[in-house]
């Protein structure tokens, strides 16, 4: 662990609104990292994050005082920090984060990693080039429901996994279809993009690498160029199968992730907030045990966590971050986790485009 007497990590956010700002708070409370700049085309938006994390320190014009500027390149210059926090829509990632890179500056990127696999490529040969540590931001792997149940799957807690699924979604807000996130050029996307990359980020993450998926991307409601909705059937080279809804017509925000094995299930419900209090439910099947388990019929017993306190994945996946720059590791929640979800996000793409499954292999580039 870094000791509170060496040199906090120095790091610059590129990207001022609500997600910079979250991780603006993080920076602020840890003890081993220091906000040292903060880039944002609007520098109203720049000054008040400043301000609101930084305002109630002494020495204004000192060390403490974070930068601000206009412009991504110009801050990194001036302010040669030793990490880069990119809070950007999604059309400006990968130009930010190879410049960091080739300054050799470590980079957390917000999901999804770029607008598509050709820009997620890009950024993570950088990384490997120059020899820094590149983290996509997914911090729904935190979430100790999510955790929790990675580590009993893992464990064969409910046997061999046969299927996940998965209902994400939120139902937007007046003029939502006039925001930078209902841009093609932007975002690269639509819902899939927004919230459906954490989603099969979760998928390889319990299950590993897919073999082939099929799906539909539809504009329901809103009145834009991208997809408000996104269903998606996943098949690992085993047979084993996810299903996931994405929605932005779902009027009440929503998160279910279920896995399903041959002695039951766990069932994550809620992320806190407007989401709902996270809970686990794991559910285990009547079993008789002779020289092999039976499975009975009936009702499976189960047992439900609650886990009632404010949502801490982002301080959590803070740590993780910078664990893997000081052991000098892959993070959990890599650029390769990012390229590869949006692989999987790319292959919907094409067949919900051409009414037909698609392998995985086949989506070696930009296809959207």
């Amino acid at each position: 662990m870094i000791s509170p007497t060496s040199k906090p990590l120095n790091v610059a956010i590129v990207g001022c609104g609500l997600i910079g700002k979250k991780r603006a708070q993080v920076l602020a409370a840890d003890p081993e990292s220091r906000l040292c700049a903060a880039a944002d085309p609007d520098m109203a938006c720049a000054e008040a994050l400043r301000t609101e994390i930084c305002g109630h320190k002494e020495g204004r014009d000192g060390p403490a005082w974070p930068a601000v500027c206009a412009d991504w390149r110009e801050t990194l210059a001036r302010a040669k920090p030793d990490a880069v926090i990119i809070a950007t829509p999604n059309k400006f990632s990968a130009a930010i984060a190879t410049g960091a890179a080739a300054l050799g500056m470590h980079v957390l990127c917000e999901k999804p990693l770029g607008r598509n696999i050709s820009e997620s490529k890009e950024m993570a040969a950088a990384a490997e080039r120059h020899h820094v540590v590149l983290k996509t931001g997914f911090n729904h792997r935190h979430h100790p429901a999510v955790y929790k149940a990675r580590e009993l799957a893992a464990s064969g807690a409910i046997g061999p996994v046969y299927f996940i699924r998965c209902v994400y979604g939120h139902g937007g807000r007046p003029g939502y279809e006039k925001e930078w996130r209902a841009s093609r050029d932007v975002c690269g996307g639509g819902e899939m993009l927004d919230q459906g990359v954490h989603v099969v980020d979760l998928f390889r993450w319990f299950l590993g690498e897919f073999d082939e998926a099929y799906g539909i991307a539809p504009t329901f409601y809103w009145n834009m160029e991208v997809e408000d909705n996104a269903f998606a059937l996943f098949r690992t080279a085993k047979g084993q199968v996810a299903q996931m809804h994405t929605s932005w017509t779902q009027w009440k925000n929503r998160f279910a992730f279920e896995i399903y094995g041959e002695a039951g299930y766990l069932i994550v419900n809620g992320l806190g907030g407007s989401y709902g209090t996270e809970t686990l439910t794991i559910g285990k099947r009547p079993i008789k045990r002779n020289s092999a388990p039976i499975y009975l019929g009936g009702v499976p017993e189960e047992e439900t966590i609650v886990f009632d306190w404010p949502d801490q994945s982002w301080e959590l996946e803070w740590k993780e971050f910078k664990a893997a720059i000081r052991e000098k590791r892959e993070p959990l929640g890599s650029g390769r986790d990012g390229l590869e979800a949006n692989r999987m996000i790319a292959a919907v793409y094409l067949s919900a485009k051409e009414n037909r499954p698609v392998k995985l292999a086949e989506i070696s580039g930009d296809r959207r």
